[in-house]
This record gives C-alpha cells, sequence and structure tokens, in this order.
C-alpha cells in the first residue's frame, strides 16, 4: 500500500497472514484497496493516515462480502469472521485497532480527500457537515444497506472487464460512495461533540450489550452503569456514533436478526417472533414492516 502512502506497520506484517490484495490509486483524492486476511495472533496497532492524500476520510467496508471471499485457508467456512460493519472516520483521528487470533477479515477502504468529497457533494453538503466539521475527531459506524451489500460482492467477486480497468474500479468505489451516503443521508440530526478513544469504548460496550440480549431489552441504568456516564452524554454519543436512539438501533438489530432467521434458519413468523421476545406478533409485524420495508410473511417467501 506504498503507493498511497499508509504503512500497515510490522505487527500486522507479522501476525497477519494476507490471502488477497489489490489496490487502485486516482491519486491525489481517491486511493481504494480490497483485502482478505486471517489473524495469526492477538495484536492491536494504532491507525493512521495515508500520507499521500492530503486531508482524507476512510470509508471502511468490513466483512461484507456474501459467503465471505476466498481466503485461502483450504476452502474452510469462516466460522470465526470478525462481525461485519461499516465505519466512516477521519484518517488523521487515530485509535487503537484489535485484531484477534483466528478472525478471518475482508475489507474494502477507499480512502477520500475531503475536498475531492466536498466537490461532489456540492448542494447537498449541508446535511454531511458532521464530516467536514470536528475533522480530527469523529467517528460514525453507519448500517448496511442491501445496497451496499449488493455493490461491495459486484465489483469483488464478478470477473474483470477486458478493458479499462482502472475506470471500471474508480466508478464502482463512486458507485459504493453513493449508496453509503443515501443512507448517511438518513441518519438522526445532531450535534456532533469532541470524542475521546474512551467514550468510543464506552460506547461500543453499551451497543454489544443490546445487541447480545435481543429478546429482553437491556434497562437503561445497566447501560449506564456498562458506559460510566450519565444518560444524557451515553445517550448522545450512542445517536453520534450510530445514526440513532439507543431503542431505535436496538429495534432495528431485532429486526435483521429476524430477517436472518426467515432467510437462514428459515424459521416460521411466529417462531422468530417469539424468539425476539414479541408476545404480540401484530406489533412484531408493525416493527419489522418500519425497519424492513415489508412485512415478515411476505419477506419470508421472497
Amino acid at each position: 500500500m506504498n503507493k498511497i502512502g499508509y504503512d500497515i506497520g510490522k505487527k500486522a506484517e507479522k501476525n497477519l497472514e494476507v490471502h488477497y490484495q489489490r489496490t487502485f490509486d486516482f491519486m491525489p483524492e481517491l486511493a481504494m484497496f480490497i483485502t482478505g486476511y486471517t489473524v495469526k495472533k492477538t495484536f492491536s496497532r494504532q491507525t493512521q493516515a495515508p500520507r499521500f492524500i492530503k486531508d482524507s476520510i476512510c470509508f471502511y467496508f468490513k466483512n461484507i462480502l456474501r459467503d465471505n471471499q476466498s481466503t485461502g485457508a483450504g476452502g474452510e467456512s469462516n466460522t470465526q469472521s470478525a462481525p461485519p460493519c461499516v465505519h466512516v472516520f477521519s484518517s488523521s483521528y487515530s485509535f487503537e485497532s484489535y485484531f484477534e487470533k483466528g478472525n478471518q477479515v475482508n475489507i474494502v477502504t477507499i480512502f477520500l480527500s475531503a475536498s475531492y468529497l466536498k466537490s461532489f457533494l456540492k448542494n447537498d453538503i449541508e446535511q454531511f457537515g458532521f464530516l467536514f466539521n470536528n475533522r480530527h475527531d469523529f467517528l460514525i459506524e453507519e448500517i448496511m444497506t442491501d445496497d451496499i451489500v449488493r455493490t461491495v460482492n459486484d465489483f469483488v467477486k464478478k470477473e474483470e472487464p477486458g478493458a479499462l480497468i482502472d475506470y471500471h474500479y474508480k466508478l464502482k468505489a463512486m458507485e459504493l460512495l453513493f449508496h453509503l451516503f443515501i443512507s448517511l443521508s438518513k441518519r438522526e440530526r445532531h450535534v456532533h461533540n469532541r470524542l475521546n478513544e474512551n467514550d468510543i469504548k464506552s460506547i461500543y460496550k453499551v451497543r454489544n450489550k443490546l445487541i447480545s440480549s435481543l429478546s429482553k431489552p437491556t434497562s437503561v441504568l445497566e447501560l449506564k452503569l456498562i458506559a460510566g456516564m450519565n444518560e444524557l452524554k451515553m445517550r448522545n454519543i450512542f445517536t453520534q456514533v450510530f445514526g440513532m436512539g439507543i431503542y431505535d438501533y436496538y429495534q432495528y438489530r431485532r429486526m435483521k436478526e429476524a430477517t436472518r432467521l426467515l432467510r437462514e434458519e428459515r424459521f416460521s413468523v411466529s417462531e422468530v417472533g417469539y424468539q425476539l421476545g414479541f408476545e404480540n406478533l401484530s406489533h412484531f409485524s408493525r416493527v419489522f414492516e418500519k425497519h424492513i420495508g415489508i412485512k415478515p410473511k411476505k419477506y419470508s417467501m421472497l
């Protein structure tokens, strides 16, 4: 990744088994790399900005590939995949990133200069002010829409065109960012405050507690104790990072789990509703439709 001045560090070189890697540089405004690896030994490293893209923003798509891109690990299923996520953060904002032994990871990362991003957002730039204000201290996590998943899988797993390969990948990077920004535009409007690394660690502990118990909501009192902060600060930071309030996020993750149970496990609508803690199936159906867009019965027949 030296083309963009990005050094993964000696720890990563030593402790990651890289299975595939592609770098596309459209300097000086844009670069993208695609890689898949297995973590051989648990370690951590500080993130850093690419040296050759000025004032860059990082768009990080992790473990979004359906059935996972081949890792070269003997064709075994990826049973230790780290959870999927989409992160957006200022590249100059350094935080500690953890790599757990045995995890298999595939990522698509796009580095984009802030000025270049502003040039094509133009009249829509106001609603994305959180990306350009407080430039050195933001980290947000965005939901994975079907369009984001489809686009990543299309350009990573399909065969390359016979000509204009770089042009093809630049267009695909732009398409991926388009779908991401459609999703970002729906975030709850919120004043973004300066965060430190402890704030981010604490709010992820809250998030992890929420999704560990999707059949029964965790009390606000317990979440406050986990976060180690007052309720107002906890709620504000949560909305800033995840784009929605605690309760809405909890319901959204419940419905995403419901889609998985309907699609992959082939559970009935009533089985899914009861497993996720709904006593009233009509209520389950209404919440599902609100977050997924269609009723669960219809979704189960897709």
